[in-house]
Formats: C-alpha cells, structure tokens, sequence
C-alpha cells in the first residue's frame, strides 16, 4: 500500500469527524518567535497580568520579562557562551521558570534535571550532557555538587540557604541565587528557532537515559498546537501544574502552553486536594493534568458540591494506575459542574515533546472511554499519525494493529551524541515510536502497548492495556498491572497484579469472571496484592513484577 495515498485517506476520514470549532491548521497567537520573545511581547500588551503564581508569590508579565533577561545577562557575564548547557535542578517553583527562559533567551541549552536523581543519575545526565552551570536548591546542593565534580559542571547556582554555608567543592565555584538577580538584563534574545534549545532526558526503562535534542521551534509548535487540539485558542488559560516541570509534559503543561499563549501559570510542589480547590477558586485554573486518583482526592473532600469550580473547566487524566471510566466522569460533572468534563490528557513521547493525539471532543457517550482500549483521539494540527507492520514498514489497514508512527513540527532533531539510537528511531521524516496500536474507521488512534510489552500467548498477541481495562470494570478491583511470564505450555501467559477496593473477591473468582468478559487465551492469572512498587513519577515498576509474575505461573502449575 502506498504510504502517500493512505495518508490522504486517514485525513480525510479524520476531517469527516473532527470536533466542531478545532482549527485544523495550526495557529501562533503572535506569529512564530522564539519562547521568550513571547514573554516580551506579552509584558508590553498584559504587563500587570499574572504569569507565574507560586504559594503566596505572584510575578506577573513585566516582572518576569525582566527576571529572566537578567538571568540571560548574568549568564553572558559569566562567559557562557550561546550553545552550552545549563542544568536547572528544581522542583516546581518560579525560579525554574525564570531559568528556563533566561537560559534560552541567552542561546544556551535548558537542561531539567530530576531533583529526585541519586548520584549516579546525577552524575550520567550532567556528565552526557556536559553542562557547565547548574542551578539546585539549598537542600539538594551537596548532593548536587558532590556528582558535579565528576562531570565538567564549573558553576553551581544555589537558591536559598540565606545564611546557611555554601557547599566547599574544589574545582567548582558556588554562588547564591540572589547574587544573579542584579545582573544586567540581555536585551536581545537568541532567535534562531531552529538551535539545539533543550535536551530533553528520556526516561528509559533499559539501558542509560538519553537526551532528546530540541529546538524553540518544537516547543512553540507544541504549544500552539496542543492549544488548539483542545480548544484553548481565544480561551483564558490558567493552568494549574503539579507535574513535575522537569518533565516534558510538566514544561508543556506548566510553562509553554500558559506562556506562549498569554496565559497564566499556577505551580504546585505536591498534590494535596484541598489546597488544589482554593487555589481553584482563587485564581480562576481552568486546567490541569492530573491522575485519576487525585480528581478522586478531590471528590472526597467533604461540601465539594458547595465550591465554585466553574472555571475549572478543561481537567484532564492521567490513567497511571486507577483508569477513568464513565462512573467517574459523570461523578466529576455532577460534583463540579456540567461544564467541566474529566477526559485523558494526551497521547505522546519524549521525542515528539508529548502533546501529539488527543481525545478532546469524543466525549459524547463517553465515546472516548467505552471504545476499544486505549481511545487516544485525532492528532494536533500539523501531526500525521500512521500505524504500519514493525518489520516491513508497510502500512496496515484500519482496525489492524502495528507499530505507531509519529511525523510533527516537534520530533526531535536527534538523539545528543547518539548517531546509532537515532538512526533506529528516526526514519525518513517519521518517529517508530515502539508502540503498538491501530488507526480505527475514522482515522482515530488507539493505543495497545509498547512493543516489548505484547504477551504472545500460543502466538496470539494479548495487550496489557486492554486486559487492564476489562479488569478494573470489576467492581471490586482498584488498580491493576497486567505483565507476561514464559509458561512451558503457552510460551506467555498474562499475570494481573491487582489491588482491592472493597469486597472479598478471591483470584479466582476473578479469574472466573474474567473468562466471562474476554477471550480464554486473553484470561490472566490473577494474583492480589496490597500495593505496588512505584516510580518516582508515579507509575507501577511494571519491571520489578516480571519475576513474581514467574513465581504466580510456577506456583499454579
């Protein structure tokens, strides 16, 4: 089949069923300019307009113009120069975001670093990325410093500690945050849109992480785009961001999205329901990206139906663990309010910056959710998503599952200092994304798995998606992880770790009822557990149940 052709039939068939009043092109509020051009222009229309909100800390548009271009200043002063990178290691707070623009502004290259990360990790991601300035809080600077010394770091900037002694590291001069603040403003930002601007770090499960190559260009794209995916052109943006901004999704969330597009930015260290809806309240958010379990958090709260929420209208899922379903988002409605609909966030990589397919405007019926697992809806103006077979690159036929393949202004240029990786991900124009999923009759994506997760049952393929999705419509299962384990009769068999809500369901009466709900070769072993082990980012270590997946087969046979 010819790729061309079948890409004219996927547009048209999502032209026939895109939501009324999405743009299908992409639009740029203020025309294409680099990230922090957006900043200035905004300071001149909006200058006493909130930017960033932070606890009791509020910086609108003039005063961050000004704070992130003196931060740029300080940098050129020090004799960084335009290209090399600076490390920023910080939780959500406005000094990240102040870094992040001046560091750009600058021409230099953002570098986020996990404030999470433990000295080896620290020591790979500054060591590969060769960043000479780092930015880290007081808590964290010893820590920070003591990996610095094995990399090329040469400056590490420390906010807070007033008072408090530096970190003492031979080789590396430490400063405080508030010696740069004085710095003489860079009046001219970089423009080039199409300069390495950040390296995005990418999780990895195996192997060492790498850094993601990214130009303004991208982030620009990714944020006027997502904006109008999900109906947002011409809309008051106020987001609310507990994600992490040193995560992309965090840095789309909680700075491109509300920045380029004149918005406002609400960051938040740490979830807590109740301090979410007064800050719901106070400032207006009409957005947020949140798990499942947190929107739960919040229905919780006692005289919730009682709380003006009605800007909140734009609240999107994370499905970690507890998956939405329509029980939940009809509960959300009633308690918030009709005008705000609970659906899942998006679809999208490291590599492509993220924001890439989305559900918004499937909601009708719960379309979105009732349909084959996992609904990921249409692609950003400007994305071309297709699905083809992982070995011959054909592509396949609609409702026939294969590998994703993702084409965007915002794919990242390269993998840093990795020629043989980008060669095996980036193939003429197009991302292999390594996921497994199927374009449905209106050119709709599904996602099913990441490649390395199929379960070969007897050489039937099984998806861990949507055996996890079928399970947790059990009323008595809360969470559920679904992972192979060899079996000397099968090849595979699936293994479903899961957690209990209420009830005294056994595993097998939920084996039991699983046979009624899928395919026999889909059925797993079923095996209880009181809790999960977890990522940092929130996510089940799916890798540290493989083993005890085998101990569940061994132990049934």
């Amino acid at each position: 089949m010819d790729l061309t052709q079948h890409l004219d039939e996927i547009r048209r068939r999502q032209e026939r069923v895109r939501p009324a009043g999405l743009p299908r092109d992409v639009v740029h509020p203020l025309g294409e300019r680099a990230v922090p051009e957006y900043v200035d222009e905004w300071a001149r229309r909006q200058p006493e307009r909130a930017a960033v909100v932070h606890d009791d800390v509020v910086i609108d548009y003039r005063e961050l113009a000004d704070r992130h271009a003196r931060w740029a200043g300080w940098l050129r002063a020090k004799g960084v120069a335009p290209g090399e990178r600076v490390g920023i290691h910080l939780g959500n707070v406005p000094e990240f975001v102040i870094a992040f623009l001046g560091t750009l502004r600058a021409g230099c290259v953002h570098v986020p670093v996990n404030p999470m990360f433990q000295h080896a990790e620290l020591v790979h991601e500054l060591g590969d990325s060769d960043a000479s300035v780092v930015v880290t809080s007081a808590p964290l600077a010893q820590r920070l410093c003591d990996a610095a010394v094995q990399t090329r770091v040469r400056t590490v900037v420390v906010l807070g500690g007033e008072g408090d002694p530096l970190p003492s590291v031979e080789g590396i001069e430490v400063v405080r945050w508030s010696d740069t603040v004085t710095a003489h403003p860079l009046a001219e930002p970089a423009r080039d849109l199409e300069a390495l601007a950040a390296l995005n770090y990418t999780g990895g499960t195996t192997g060492l992480p790498k850094g993601c190559e990214h130009t303004q260009r991208h982030m620009v794209y990714t944020a006027v785009s997502a904006a109008g995916a999900n109906g947002l052109v011409g809309a008051e943006i106020v987001s609310l961001c507990f994600i992490p901004v040193f995560w992309i999704a965090g840095e789309d969330l909680g700075i491109l999205i509300p920045l380029v597009m004149g918005g406002t930015t609400v960051l938040l260290e740490r979830w807590e329901a109740a301090t979410v809806v007064d800050l719901v309240e106070r400032h207006r958010v009409t957005m947020t990206a949140a798990t499942v379990e947190s929107y739960l958090d919040i229905l919780a709260l006692p005289g919730i139906a009682e709380r003006d929420l009605s800007s909140f209208t734009a609240p999107m899922a994370m499905s970690f663990v507890r998956k939405l379903t329509p029980d939940v988002r009809r509960r959300w409605s009633q308690a918030v309010g009709p005008g705000s609909v609970l659906r899942e966030g998006s679809y999208g990589m490291t590599e492509s910056h993220t924001v890439d397919v989305v559900p918004y405007g499937f909601h009708d019926g719960d379309h979105d959710l009732l349909s084959e697992p996992v609904f990921c809806g249409l692609p950003v103006p400007g994305t071309d998503v297709v699905v083809v077979d992982p070995v011959t690159a054909e592509p396949m036929g609609f409702g026939e599952s294969g590998e994703i393949l993702l084409r965007s202004p915002s794919i990242m240029t390269r993998y840093w200092r990795n020629p043989a990786a980008t060669a095996e991900q980036l193939r003429d124009g197009w991302l292999h994304t390594g996921d497994t999923g199927y374009l449905d009759d209106d050119g709709c994506l599904h996602y099913l798995a990441r490649s390395k997760d199929l379960i070969k049952v007897k050489g039937m393929s099984v998806f861990p998606a949507e055996v996890e999705m079928i399970l947790a419509g059990h009323p008595d299962i809360a969470s559920v992880a679904v992972v192979p384990a060899e079996d000397e009769d099968s090849g595979q068999r699936p293994v479903a770790f899961v957690s209990l809500a209420e009830g005294g369901a056994t595993p097998a009466d939920l084996e039991a009822w699983a046979r009624g709900q899928m395919a026999g070769y889909k059925v797993p072993l079923v095996e209880v557990v009181e809790d999960f082990p977890m990522t940092d980012t929130g996510k089940i270590r799916k890798a540290e149940l493989l083993g005890r997946a085998g101990e569940v087969v061994a132990a049934r046979r």
